[in-house]
Parts: structure tokens; sequence; C-alpha cells
């Protein structure tokens, strides 16, 4: 063997032989998904901490547009993107809100989607009641289906960069980080592909305390392991 080799060998071999130092670098490599966090009952209740099931839930996109009813009708023709018209169909549910009253909803259905110029698409929506007096345009919500997934709500999911972490909890009380890779994305819940299954529990409010707190601690065990003789 060269001599480079041996010596560098030779020096590994000595740092896993210091067990407090060889334990910090397997905790590392490991990870922190079997050290759980966790939370008192005065903490939860201080914190209204809210739990949810990891379940297979419908997931809806919202399509945000807008338009000016047409004068003769309670009709809108809106102008949408090639995307957005894919997940747009006849007999959808839409709220349309008046931008000077945006605290009134009307009720609204889609009644014809057909191709626009260039790579847009046109759809119609009608609303289910007389418009507001005196309000011509509209900001509207085409609320979409992509159909039923295992998913979890969109307040439990941290964004870590370009990883997504939810808290599980598997005993009472203690909670540890899981991370998931989504699939579909809607307004309240995300599909999940891998890293929970039907059933777990998830924080949802309060997950970005118990994250801290998670985080601090790792710090402080890490901390002590380097200075650990």
């Amino acid at each position: 063997m060269p001599r480079t080799s041996t010596v560098l060998v030779a020096l590994f071999a000595l740092i896993l032989a210091s067990e407090p130092y060889a334990q910090g670098i397997r905790d590392r490599i490991r990870g922190d998904r079997e050290r759980w966090t966790a939370v008192t009952e005065a903490q939860a209740t201080d914190l209204t901490l809210t739990k949810t099931a990891v379940t297979i839930r419908p997931i809806q996109v919202w399509v945000r547009t807008a338009g000016a009813i047409d004068k003769n009708s309670r009709a809108f023709t809106v102008s949408l993107s090639r995307a957005e018209g894919a997940l747009v169909a006849v007999g959808q549910r839409v709220r349309a809100f008046p931008p000077e009253s945006r605290s009134t909803m009307y009720q609204a259905r889609v009644t014809q989607v057909s191709k626009a110029a260039g790579d847009r698409v046109a759809a119609t929506v009608t609303l289910v009641a007389p418009p507001r007096e005196g309000s011509r345009w509209y900001v509207m919500e085409i609320v979409t289906d992509r159909g039923e997934f295992l998913s979890v709500p969109n307040e439990a999911i941290i964004e870590e960069g370009d990883r997504h972490v939810v808290y599980v909890e598997a005993p009472p009380g203690q909670f540890a980080p899981r991370e998931v890779h989504l699939g579909v994305q809607g307004e309240l819940y995300s599909q999940v592909l891998d890293g929970v299954k039907d059933g777990d529990v998830v924080v949802t409010i309060g997950s970005f305390f118990i994250d801290a707190e998670h985080k601090l601690k790792g710090t402080d065990q890490t901390s002590q392991t380097h200075t650990t003789p």
C-alpha cells in the first residue's frame, strides 16, 4: 500500500478510536430522525397545538382570475393560460368577489371552456344569483379537484431549501421530523409520496415551535459531544 494511503488509514482509525467523537459522527450520518422532541401539556395549550392525521383526502387547486360581467347576462368570459385551462372543466364551482366588496362572495359555475388565441384558453363563468348592483368587475377563484391522495395539511409542512419536513407524533407528546416528498400541492392539503404513512399524526399549528426546539436540542447535543473529553 502506498505510504500516503497508509497514513490516511491510520489517521481515520485513530479518529474512530475516540468513542465520543465517533458517536458524534455516527449521529450526524444518521441524521435526527430518531431524536424526539417532547412537548408538555402546558406548552401545547399555550401554543394551541393542533395535530392532524395523515390520510387520503380530495386535493383542490384554485385557479384565480378576473373578468367583467356581461351587461346583458350573469356571465363572464375569462382568459386562462394553457396550464390553468387544463385544470378547468364545465360544472366546476367558482367563488366571485367584487373588488369594492371583498367580504361579499357570489357563487358561480363554469359553463363553457374553449380554446382562445395562441396558447390561451377561454372560460365562461356564470353567476348563480344576480350580481351586486353597480359591480362590473369580479375577482374569481375556480375550484378544481385534482383527485384523492394521501396528504397532509399545508400548515404541517416546513420548507428547508429543497426539503420538506413534517413533525410526526409517535409516543404521545413526543415528535420527530420526517422528510417528505410532495406530489400534487393544493390550497389546503398536499399529496405526500413518501416519508409518512396513512394514520400517522402530524403537527399543524405549532410545528415551527417544535422545529425550533428540536434544532436547539440538536445543537446542544452536538456541542456536548464535541466537548466531552
